[in-house]
């Protein structure tokens, strides 16, 4: 039986991530980050055979575990969890944050590893199928998620249902407003606004 790894993937994986949240991607090289996690270069290129599929695993793993809350709070049927998601996930995933909505996948990997495309379909599909699903319980009548408009989040951004998130993909700050109606509008009235935004 062999030993376990010392320097397993979520190990190396955390250190990558700390590096490119507090540097950027040009910041997080293969010796960056095996210096910040104690290792031999060799041992990361052992484990991921390149920086890109590397930084693409851990975009991957970020936008997981983004997407994880929110759409267990969409199958709850759980407008308000879901509305406020990405600021609350934000808040308290500060350097995942930092990745997902300051960097564009492509500036973590300039080759998008092909052994991550089926990985990253499958996350995007469970969050477009999740969002789909509570948008047809929560209105019925509408025909909101078969437009042509209808995106799925990826990662934290204004499209997830936050009136001040910034873009997926980094860049600017945008503001949606809602139409002006009379009387509060319901949490689940801002999720399907701020989807099809």
């Amino acid at each position: 039986m062999g030993r376990p790894a010392k320097f397993g993937e979520d190990r190396i994986l955390d250190a990558a991530l700390a590096v490119t949240a507090e540097g950027g991607p040009a910041a997080a090289t293969i010796a960056a980050i095996a210096e910040r996690l104690g290792a031999p270069s060799g041992s990361l290129y052992h484990r991921f055979g390149s920086r890109d599929l590397l930084l693409a695993t851990l975009w991957t793993r970020c936008v997981r575990r983004f997407q994880d809350g929110f759409v267990a709070a969409l199958d709850a049927g759980d407008a308000e969890a879901a509305a406020l998601h990405t600021p609350r996930w934000c808040r308290g995933h500060p350097a995942e944050a930092a990745v997902l909505l300051l960097h564009r996948r492509r500036d973590l990997a300039a080759a998008w590893p092909a052994e991550l495309a089926a990985p990253l379909e499958a996350l995007n599909a469970r969050a477009a199928d999740a969002l789909s699903a509570f948008a047809r319980a929560a209105a019925p009548t509408a025909t909101a998620w078969s437009s042509p408009r209808w995106t799925s989040p990826t990662a934290p951004s204004a499209a997830t249902c936050s009136t001040a998130a910034p873009a997926a993909g980094g860049g600017r700050a945008d503001r949606h407003g809602l139409p002006r109606r009379p009387g509060p509008v319901g949490p689940e009235r801002l999720l399907l606004v701020f989807t099809l935004a």
